[in-house]
């Protein structure tokens, strides 16, 4: 059996020069003499050198009362200075440069959130995330998920002033929002990079809140791989950068830095496992590639709304496999009800229509409809295939833009849709009848 110094038996004394572990004196150890005077020299010069190495670069300190021959060596190095003046954002800079000359951009952001519980009642919640200055006049950019739902949101920064935030616009489906405070004076905003010269293998960094507490925490790693498609927790799927870069909870929405010190990626997940049992997963990270979103930063900030986002005018649910099985209709996106005025209203458009394909792609699903139309911008036109009484038809639909105001009118004829509803779907609950269609999606 293998024992160290600390676990060897009582049998087996430690010998030293002076004493053994079992308190018992030997006599000294008899050291041979050496021949020749060569070896004692060159062990003469390997002293000189190592006591001359202790003392260019630390010092020493003796330890009392142990005979002055244990020794602990302290660093004498002057500590690391970072001066802002000399940065030069042509040249790779340093960790520390790059923390230092963009940490006054970086904020913390925290929402206040309230929910409808079980029972009816209206609970406060509170969320944390990051996020990035982006205009000298209180522009800053964060994650969608962040924001979701928020009913106040309040901004902090690195030298302490904090200010309450309004949300400009967002955009979902691509998880990032932009807000917007009155500083007092103007910001210092970031330096946005180009996400598409970045290269596997590239240094990265990331200035963020993780947990929502350790503000301003500085982590550092690599592009690990580019042009991932993550599915993420709502359904969407987006291209992202891979990065080993610690990314944890709070961190969502902040900068990911390379070392010229520009922005070129929105930090927004981390890869966990689904299940307890799962090992234990670390270092994959993800952050939205910077050119992914600049049109889309520009067009929020100008507008509120990200432009060219087309949208047809139905509220939709998915054909269940039950409704298919019993009444043998189709799968497809089931149209609830149609917006008056819109252009699928104008296409012929009708509550209780079946679309089976968008183009010459079918769509089995609601979802599946809204990847299909997102592959086209508002005033194309497409063409549905329909199911309508036992027969197909085709309708061409010239698609309209989902501004502000469609998007309000969407969200109001949802509401007005629930309400309707929810007497018809009591009544049908008591006379044991199941809706065959699944949840309310408005497109």
């Amino acid at each position: 059996m293998y024992y160290n110094d600390y676990n060897r038996p009582p049998q087996e004394p430690i010998v030293t020069n002076d004493f053994q572990v079992d308190g018992q004196p030997v006599a000294p150890a008899v050291q041979p003499r050496k021949k020749g005077r060569a070896p004692r020299l060159v062990a003469l010069g390997l002293v000189c050198a190592l006591v001359g190495g202790v003392a260019g670069g630390a010092a020493v300190r003796f330890v009392p009362g142990l005979g002055g021959r244990t020794t602990l060596y302290e660093s004498t190095h002057a500590p690391v200075a970072v001066e802002l003046a000399n940065i030069n954002r042509d040249q790779p800079m340093t960790g520390a440069e790059v923390y230092a000359s963009n940490v006054g951009s970086a904020v913390g952001i925290t929402t206040e959130l309230v929910t409808t519980n079980f029972w009816g009642q209206r609970v406060k919640g509170a969320a944390a995330g990051s996020g990035f200055v982006v205009t000298h006049d209180g522009y800053i950019l964060t994650n969608y998920h962040v924001i979701d739902g928020a009913s106040s949101i309040q901004v902090a920064f690195e030298n302490g002033k904090s200010y309450p935030a309004t949300l400009v616009g967002g955009e979902e489906s691509n998880d990032i929002a932009v807000l917007k405070i009155e500083p007092q004076e103007e910001l210092t905003p970031v330096v946005l990079g180009d996400s598409d010269n970045l290269v596997v293998g590239e240094q990265v960094c990331a200035i963020g809140n993780p947990l929502g507490e350790l503000t301003f925490t500085f982590t550092a790693g690599y592009v690990s791989a580019r042009d991932r498609t993550i599915t993420m927790e709502n359904g969407e799927r987006m291209n992202m950068l891979q990065t080993d870069t610690a990314i944890n909870s709070g961190n969502s929405g902040g900068p990911l830095f390379n070392m010229y010190g520009e922005v070129i990626g929105i930090t927004s997940a981390k890869y966990s496992s689904s299940s307890s049992s799962s090992a234990s997963i670390e270092g994959i990270g993800f952050a939205i590639p910077i050119n992914d979103v600049k049109d889309m930063v520009t067009d929020i900030i100008q507008k509120g709304y990200v432009t060219g986002k087309p949208n047809v005018g139905i509220l939709m649910n998915d054909v269940s496999s039950e409704a298919t099985l019993r009444y043998g209709i189709p799968a497809g996106a089931y149209v609830e009800a149609v917006l008056e005025g819109s252009c699928g209203e104008k296409a012929g458009l009708k509550a209780g229509d079946i679309i089976t394909a968008v183009g010459e792609n079918a769509v089995a699903s609601s979802d599946a409809l809204a990847s299909q139309v997102k592959e086209y911008k508002a005033g194309e036109t497409v063409q549905f295939t329909v199911y309508r009484e036992g027969e197909y038809l085709t309708l061409d639909i010239a698609l309209d833009e989902n501004d502000l105001d469609r998007a309000k009118a969407m969200d109001e004829l949802q509401q007005s849709y629930r309400e309707s509803q929810q007497q018809v779907q009591q009544q049908q609950s008591s006379q044991g009848y199941s809706w065959p269609f699944g949840g309310l999606f408005g497109w």
